[in-house]
C-alpha cells in the first residue's frame, strides 16, 4: 500500500516541517500519560512520528518510546534529535513490532493517512492487555492576530479533497472496527513562540502547500509571508491539542 500522494509531500519540506510546527508542551504529554495511567518507563509506539516532535516529548517524560516513520526523510531528522527512541522505518498497516509488546500507542496529526481498519488491527496486535491510544490534533490559533482570517481563508480556499476534513473521523474508525472503549477527548491549550518565518514554514509544511508546483508554492508563501509582515505578530501564540483516547477492551 502506497503513501497518500498528500502525505507522501512532507518528504520534500521535511526541514519546514521541523522548523514550524508547533511542538508539544509537557502539559500534552502529561494529560495523555494521566489519562492512559502511563508510569515513567512505559513503552510507547509513537506511530507516523514524523521528525519526531511528539517522539521527544514522550521521551521527556521518562517513557521507552519506539518511534515508526514511514519516510527516509522524516525519519533520518527524528534520529539526529530523538534523544534516545528506538526509530524503525514502517508503517501502521504493518507495524514493525512483536504482538502484545507496547502499553500505548500515539499517533499525532497522522491518523488520517492510515487505512483505518487495518492499522487499528495492527495497533490491537501490538498492544498488551487494556492498552490505550491517544490521537492527537493540534490545531494553531491564529483567531486573535489580524492576519488571521484572510491567511486562514487562503488556506482553506486552496486545500483540496483532504482526508483530515472530508474523510470520516478517527472515532468513527474506532467504533467500527469495535474491540475498543467509546473514544472520548480531553484539550490542551498553551503558548508557543512563534515568529514570521516559523510561521511561513508552518504554513509550507501543510501537505497541500508542498504539493503545489514550486513556482506556485512560493508564490503562495510570499503572499502569506506578506500579510503576516504587514502586521505585528505576538512573540507567542496559543496551540491547542485535542487529545482522543480509548482503550482495549
Amino acid at each position: 500500500m502506497e503513501l497518500h500522494p498528500l502525505a507522501a509531500r512532507f518528504a520534500a519540506v521535511a526541514d519546514r516541517y521541523e522548523r514550524g510546527r508547533p511542538d508539544y508542551p509537557p502539559a500534552v504529554v502529561g494529560a495523555l500519560t494521566g489519562e492512559l495511567g502511563l508510569a515513567p518507563g512505559a513503552r510507547v509506539l509513537d506511530l507516523a512520528a514524523g521528525t519526531g516532535k511528539l517522539t521527544r516529548a514522550l521521551l521527556a517524560a521518562g517513557l521507552d518510546v519506539v518511534a515508526v516513520e514511514p519516510q527516509p526523510e522524516l525519519r533520518a531528522l527524528l534520529s539526529a534529535g530523538d534523544g534516545g527512541a528506538d526509530v524503525r522505518p514502517g508503517r501502521a498497516e504493518a507495524i514493525p513490532l512483536e504482538a502484545g509488546t507496547v502499553d500505548a500507542v500515539t499517533v499525532a496529526d497522522a491518523f488520517h493517512w492510515f487505512e483505518p481498519a487495518g492499522a487499528l488491527a495492527e495497533m490491537r496486535r501490538v498492544l498488551r492487555g487494556r492498552g490505550g491510544l491517544a490521537v492527537l490534533t493540534t490545531i494553531p490559533d491564529w483567531g486573535g492576530v489580524s492576519w488571521g482570517h484572510e491567511v486562514g481563508s487562503l488556506m482553506m480556499e486552496m486545500r483540496p479533497s483532504h482526508p483530515h476534513f472530508d474523510g470520516p473521523s478517527w472515532q468513527q474508525a474506532v467504533r467500527e472496527a469495535g474491540g475498543w472503549e467509546e473514544p472520548r477527548e480531553v484539550r490542551v491549550t498553551s503558548m508557543q513562540p512563534t515568529d514570521p518565518d516559523r510561521l511561513v514554514d508552518h504554513i509550507a509544511s501543510f501537505s497541500w502547500v508542498a504539493a503545489l508546483p514550486d513556482d506556485e508554492r512560493e508564490g503562495v508563501l510570499a503572499r502569506v509571508r506578506g500579510l503576516i509582515t504587514a502586521e505585528e505578530t505576538p512573540a507567542e501564540l496559543p496551540v491547542r491539542v485535542v487529545i482522543g483516547l480509548t482503550r482495549t477492551l
